[in-house]
């Protein structure tokens, strides 16, 4: 019977964790969500304006923190004012997911 609990306590602790792919899939609606996609591209390839990155591809640990940055303040160069008045509508969670997101799609 112990086991059995083992078992499903290491289910339930998984499943709470999420795969990245998991990850994945909520940054995909979140990108939606969000209005990334008026900016940056449905496919985040090809951006509003020649100025504005493609983001499809990105290193994940570095678009996370450009993210954070802009959010913070701590990056106010380029394009990021733009971003700035999204960026606090985007919890650290939602930035998390969104970076496994971006970094899954092909470049």
């Amino acid at each position: 019977m112990k086991r059995i609990s083992l078992i499903t306590s290491i289910a339930c602790i998984l499943a709470l964790l999420g795969s990245g792919s998991a990850l994945a899939a909520d940054g995909a609606a979140i990108y939606k969500d969000k209005t990334c996609v008026a900016c940056h591209g449905k496919d985040a390839k090809t951006p509003l304006m020649p100025n504005y990155p493609k983001i499809a591809g990105q290193n994940k640990d570095y678009v996370k923190q450009q993210m954070l940055d802009i959010k913070s303040g701590t990056r106010s160069n380029g394009q990021s004012a733009a971003m700035k008045g999204i960026m606090h509508l985007v919890s650290d969670e939602e930035i998390e997911a969104l970076a496994d997101y971006l970094s899954s799609l092909a470049p």
